[in-house]
C-alpha cells in the first residue's frame, strides 16, 4: 500500500484530469492487466500485444494498425513498454482530454511513421487505404483511395505543400469536428469511456 501512495502523489501532479482516488484506481488496474499479462516483472509494464488487447477488449478498438499507432503515442519514452505513467497519462486524453488534447492526440497517431512532424501524402493514402480496405476489395479501394486523396488534401491542406502539418489538421477539425478521426479510429466512443470508467472507478465513494 505504501509504494501505491508513493505512485500515486507523483503521478496525480502530473495529470489534472483525475482525483487522486482515481488516479490510485488507474494504478491498481494498471498493475492488475500487468500480472494477467505476464509481463516479466523487471519489465513493469505493457508490451504492444498486451496493450492491444485493452485495446481491443476494453476500448472496443479492432483496427490492428491503428491500435499499434495508438501503443506508440502512449509509450513517450519509445522503450516499447507502457508504464503506470504513460497509461495514467494516455488515459487522461482518452477519457476526459479536451478538444485540443484530443486533436494533439489524434496527429500525432495519424503522423507517427514520420519524424518531420507531417502526415505527408503517402502517409494519408496509406491510413485512408487503411480504412477503406476493410469495406472492398484492394483493387477496388486503391483507386478510389487515389481520388479521397486529393479530395482531402484539398479540403485539409491550407499551405498546399502537399502535407497536412498540425496547424493544417487543428484548423480543419475546427471548422468540421468529424474530421477529428478522419483517417480512422483512434479514441474511444464516449458510451465505451463512461463503461470504462464505471468499471475502474466502482469502488471509489461517489457521494
Amino acid at each position: 500500500m505504501n509504494q501505491l501512495r508513493k505512485l500515486v502523489e507523483p503521478i496525480s501532479k502530473t495529470v489534472k484530469n483525475f482525483k487522486k482516488g482515481e488516479v490510485e484506481c488507474l494504478i491498481v488496474l494498471f498493475q492488475r492487466l500487468v500480472e494477467k499479462a505476464n509481463v516479466r516483472l523487471d519489465n513493469a509494464g505493457l508490451d504492444r500485444n498486451a496493450f492491444r488487447t485493452i485495446l481491443y477488449s476494453l476500448f472496443g478498438m479492432t483496427d490492428e494498425k491503428l491500435m499499434n499507432r495508438v501503443f506508440f503515442a502512449f509509450d513517450k519514452d519509445n522503450d516499447n513498454c507502457i508504464n503506470v505513467n504513460e497509461w495514467v497519462a494516455g488515459l487522461s486524453v482518452f477519457l476526459r482530454g479536451t478538444f485540443e488534447e484530443k486533436l494533439k492526440f489524434c496527429f500525432e497517431v495519424y503522423y507517427l511513421n514520420g519524424d518531420d512532424g507531417y502526415i505527408s501524402r503517402e502517409e494519408v493514402f496509406d491510413l485512408l487505404r487503411n480504412s477503406l480496405h476493410q469495406l472492398s476489395s484492394k483493387e477496388e479501394t486503391d483507386e478510389g483511395v487515389k481520388e479521397l486523396v486529393d479530395i482531402t488534401l484539398k479540403k485539409m491542406d491550407y499551405d498546399n505543400d502537399g502535407k497536412i502539418s498540425f496547424a493544417d489538421f487543428e484548423k480543419a477539425v475546427k471548422e468540421e469536428r468529424l474530421l477529428l478521426e478522419v483517417f480512422g479510429q483512434c479514441l474511444p466512443e464516449a458510451k465505451i469511456c463512461l463503461d470504462f470508467e464505471a468499471l475502474a472507478f466502482r469502488h471509489l465513494d461517489t457521494s
